[in-house]
């Protein structure tokens, strides 16, 4: 019973999409240490992740539960169509809040520190389409902190570059969470929830979405000017920025018909492309050395 429980709460909060975040805070990691961080910090590094969207899903998936049973799209989530109840979701996002904060325990003190106002910053999210269109942005700092925890992970302070990838990662995530909200448009309208979408309408939301993308890759240039990285951390850059440019082909004159593949094929490739290329040309340094 509990398993299938278990098993639900999983596909309710999409585990699979961790993909997103965890390549990047792996390129935080891998920067700061120059190479491979140590098996132990790499180890709860991954908790920390898995523990800390886990908790912040779940309790977006509390804080929405009326709002998704009367959206269309969203009414067959667990809470809303009754496989899960409530007080279940409260002990998993219980649950995964403790493991977070305390693979964090485990890295360092800053770290911990850092963790509850992590945190809170992933709960306030849930909250923010009922007030404000710059959810996607708020969205976007919480994953932003993947690649600026893991750098404090490993070297116990904060670096320059660490903040230029963490403003790559927020108007990276910003750019596609717009293209996801395109969805919601007219229930959003109709309900009176606020998204630049619904605010700007599908050509305006899809210019914007543009425009936060291009700075992924002007942030990854910056970087590899400032840690003077080398050929294979600029074909991860040309790489990465190829795929922005093709999310964006999918989605020209406005058809939607193709969000699918923009929105999760694409990204996920981004941030684990971005990822390989950087630990490659690192390794292929120090290999040289």
């Amino acid at each position: 019973m509990m398993f299938a429980r278990v098993k639900i709460f999983l596909e309710m909060i999409k585990f699979h999409h961790t993909v997103f975040a965890l390549p990047f805070a792996f390129t935080g990691a891998i920067l700061a240490a120059k190479g491979l961080p140590g098996a132990s910090q790499s180890f709860w590094i991954i908790i920390a992740m898995v523990g800390a969207r886990t908790a912040a899903m779940g309790f977006n998936r509390l804080i929405d539960a009326e709002i998704d049973a009367q959206n269309p799209r969203t009414s067959g989530r667990a809470i809303p169509a009754g496989l899960l109840g409530k007080g279940s979701v409260v002990l998993f996002v219980v649950i995964f809040s403790m493991l977070f904060v305390f693979a964090s325990f485990r890295l360092n003190l800053l770290c911990f520190y850092l963790s509850l106002p992590a945190l809170a910053l992933l709960a306030l999210y849930s909250y923010c389409k009922r007030f404000t269109s710059l959810s996607h942005l708020v969205l976007g700092a919480c994953l932003a902190a993947a690649p600026l925890g893991a750098w404090i992970a490993v070297t116990g302070s904060l670096g320059v570059p660490a903040i230029l990838l963490g403003v790559g990662v927020l108007f990276w995530v910003a750019g596609f969470d717009i293209l996801y909200a395109l969805q919601d448009l007219d229930f959003d309208r109709s309900a009176g929830l606020y998204s630049i979408p619904a605010s700007l309408g599908i050509t305006s939301s899809l210019r914007m979405a543009r425009l936060f993308h291009l700075v992924l890759p002007v942030v990854l240039v910056t970087i590899c000017y400032l840690l003077n990285l080398g050929p294979l951390f600029i074909c991860g850059i040309l790489a990465s920025t190829i795929m922005l440019a093709y999310e964006h082909w999918l989605l020209r004159d406005a058809d939607l018909r193709m969000l699918d593949n923009a929105f999760f094929k694409t990204n996920g490739y981004i941030s684990l492309v971005i990822f390989i290329f950087t630990l490659g040309d690192l390794l292929w340094r120090q290999a040289k050395i």
